[in-house]
This record gives C-alpha cells, structure tokens and sequence, in this order.
C-alpha cells in the first residue's frame, strides 16, 4: 500500500509513522526545509504534548460522539504510553505533560528518528503544483516542481495558516475543497484580543489574577480565571486565550464583544464591600493614591484613577463613599470593550476549518475515498493545556492506520 502525507507537522508525522508500522510504503512531503518546525514553539519551546485531564469540554467540535470514539482509538494514555516506549521520559505538572527534559527539540528528534527507522521518505522544501485523483487507476497524483507521485491513499496533513506569515498556510483548505468538501470559516484562536479602551495602555505590562466574563450581545459565552496580561493593544494570558475563538467568531457576525474583568476573584460580594466600607472610614484623610495602596498593582490604580476622572492626589474625603465606590466596582466590574482579535500570524490554532461531518470515524473523506485529513485542517479544536497537540497525535494516528489497510471498496469519487 502506498500512502502520501502531505505536511511533515505533528499530525502528519504521527501519521506517517503510523502507516509506516502497518507495512506501508509512506511518502512524507514538507514545504519548509526540514520536518515539524512547528513543533519546537509549543509549549513556549518545553511541548505541552497533552493532558490527563482530559473530557470533550475541552473541545470545539459539531460532533462530540464522533470525536470521543476517534479519541478512544488513541487516548491520552495511548500518547503517554508512545513516547515512553520510544524513551521519551514524561514530566507531569498538574495534569500538563512534557517531555521531561522540557525541550520540544526532544519530540521532534524521536520523531525525526522514528521516520528515519521506519524507512519513510521525506521530501523537503517541496513546492506541491497539483494534486488529483485518477478515476481509471484509482490512485492519487502528487506533482511537484520536479516529480509527479501515485499512491493508493492520500493524507493531507498540512495544518492551517496559525502562527504563519499572513497570507500562509491555506493550502490544506483549498485541496480539501478541490475534493468536494466545505469548510466552516477560518477565524485566529488561543490569540490576543484587542481594545482601544482609554485605560489600556496605562496597564500595559501588568499581570494580575482575575476571573473574565466574555458577552457579546449581553449574552455571557463564557467564564474564565487566571492569569490576565494587559497589554498596549488590549488582553493577553491564558484565560483570555480560552475563549478567543468565541471572540473572534462573535465579532465576525458583527456583533459587540466585551470582557467584564473582575481583578478581586477571591473575595465574594458582600466580603469585598463591607472591607472596602471600613477602609473608607479608616482611611478618609488619606489621597486617593494612598487609599487604593496594597490593592493590586500601582499601574492599575493609576489607571483607573484617571479612567474615573479624578487624580491621584484627590483626597477620599473630599470625593465622599458614593464616588469612590464607584471607582471600587471598577475592580471588580472592568469592562474592557473588544474590537478585534490578533491575526492568524499571532494565533497559536486556527479555529474552522473542513467540516467535521464531512468525514468518518477513521478520518476518511466522505466525498473522495481514499483521503483522508487531520489535526488543524478539521473543525476540531481545543483549549489551551496540550489538548491540541493531543488532536494532532490522535488523528495522525487514526488516518494513518486507516490509510496503511485501506485497500477495499470502490475508490472514485463521493463528491456531492
């Protein structure tokens, strides 16, 4: 059996692998000079390779059934068993695992050393002009700038445009709808949201503890806490990224999106009024610089100091409680208004993609047998944690299988 992978990134070279140990005779083809690139800026360079706390809430997807049966053919546990057997020792922080010398380097070398072992041929720096499917010979066509290729099966594996210079990265996409199928909209996710909300800039830098509540519309989507960034833009860190995608989607259709920050997470309600009262009375003589000291960082006091409208040296009392109350809820209530989301080259994902439904349970298109597609190509994403590159080892694998024993059934075109 002949098997092509077109995209050397995780899924791909799981993939290849994979198909490799089923006997069959794999192709890998790459545009970039050497394979899996991509792989050494996970993880901020230490590979956030999954997590055992794992359930399809992480996930992004129109059919969670369909993608849990997928994910039971190669678990968590399946990903931790791999590597380990290949001697990759695993570090476990809180459920997040890396390769133990937390280098994503690590991955990619096993990685590079199993397609080597499994006799893969890797073609790099490699232009791909055309690709088709012979109806008469049931077979695959792969041209590039200086070959032509037949293989039994095709696997594109070639990911999407996140973390790419703008204008990359589409050409997994524009295949996939070469062979018949749809795409759902492409939008940037776990990236950056921007604001041109006054008070930004006079944050940038600062980091801080706060729970985030997401609205478009006055419709909450989605509640988030940890570790928030401003920046000189608008928002960044993690729980930010959580919920990018509803963002970017949202402001897509048009409609308004707003963050409710409250930077006081651990203190309930009532608990953070009835302090806030007795501080007033306790400090009323004191500036308003020096009332909001050993609250949270002095940027942020400045900031919404001037935000309100009133200066830094204005005393307490001379304002009175229901001013400064209101300044207090700023705190807790901060709605930072959001006009857009980082590009695709900020992006770690790209949200969208080739309609899930649009293939089966092994992966394989329902408009073209023979085809199959993976990772970030599908409109299967996840949350921040490794749950990505779980998709990217799990659907590398599934295809990859599935593309090595495929060899039954009528082969011409499903296409609609």
């Amino acid at each position: 059996m002949k098997v092509g992978i077109i995209g050397a990134g995780a899924s791909g070279m799981m993939a290849a692998v994979t198909a490799a140990e089923y006997h069959a005779e794999v192709t890998l083809f790459e545009k970039n000079d050497r394979v899996g690139k991509k792989i050494l800026a996970t993880g901020n360079g230490k590979c956030n390779l999954g997590n055992l706390d794992f359930s399809m809430e992480k996930y992004y997807c129109d059919d969670k059934e369909k993608l849990e049966k997928i994910f039971s053919r190669f678990s968590v546990r399946d990903t931790i068993s791999f590597f380990e057997e290949n001697g990759v020792f695993l570090r476990n922080k809180n459920g997040y695992l890396y390769p133990y010398s937390e280098q994503a380097s690590t991955i990619l070398d096993l990685f590079r050393k199993l397609l080597q072992k499994a006799g893969v041929s890797i073609i790099t720096s490699c232009m791909i002009t055309d690709v088709s499917f012979d109806e008469k010979k049931c077979v695959f066509g792969v041209r590039t700038e200086e070959d032509y290729f037949e293989f039994d099966n095709l696997i594109i594996a070639c990911g999407g445009p996140a973390s790419q210079k703008k204008g990359e990265g589409t050409f997994g996409f524009r295949l996939a709808e070469r062979f018949g199928h749809s795409l759902k909209p492409q939008v940037p996710g776990l990236v950056q949201l921007c604001s041109k909300d006054s008070f930004i800039k006079g944050m940038a830098g600062v980091r801080a503890q706060a729970e985030l509540q997401l609205s478009a519309e006055n419709t909450i989507l989605s509640m988030q806490q940890g570790e928030l960034q401003f920046t000189d833009y608008g928002i960044s860190g993690i729980p930010v990224f959580q919920f990018s995608r509803q963002a970017a989607y949202a402001l897509r259709e048009g409609k308004k999106v707003t963050v409710e920050i409250n930077l006081f997470p651990d203190y309930e309600e009532m608990d953070f009024r009835d302090r806030m009262s007795a501080r007033f009375e306790k400090m009323k003589e004191d500036t308003l610089e020096e009332f909001l000291l050993g609250m949270t960082n002095k940027k942020i006091s400045t900031a919404l100091i001037k935000y309100a409208g009133w200066k830094t040296d204005d005393k307490v009392s001379s304002l009175g409680y229901r001013r400064v109350k209101e300044l207090l809820n700023l705190y807790r209530r901060l709605r930072v208004h959001i006009h857009a989301v980082k590009g695709m080259e900020n992006a770690q994902i790209c949200a969208g993609g080739v309609v899930f439904n649009e293939v089966d349970d092994n992966l394989q298109s329902l408009r073209q047998r023979g085809l199959y597609l993976t990772g970030e190509l599908l409109d299967v994403d996840g949350i921040c944690g490794g749950y990505n590159l779980q998709w990217a080892w799990t659907s590398g694998y599934v295809a990859g299988r599935s593309a090595a024993i495929n060899n039954q059934g009528d082969r011409k075109s499903d296409r609609k």
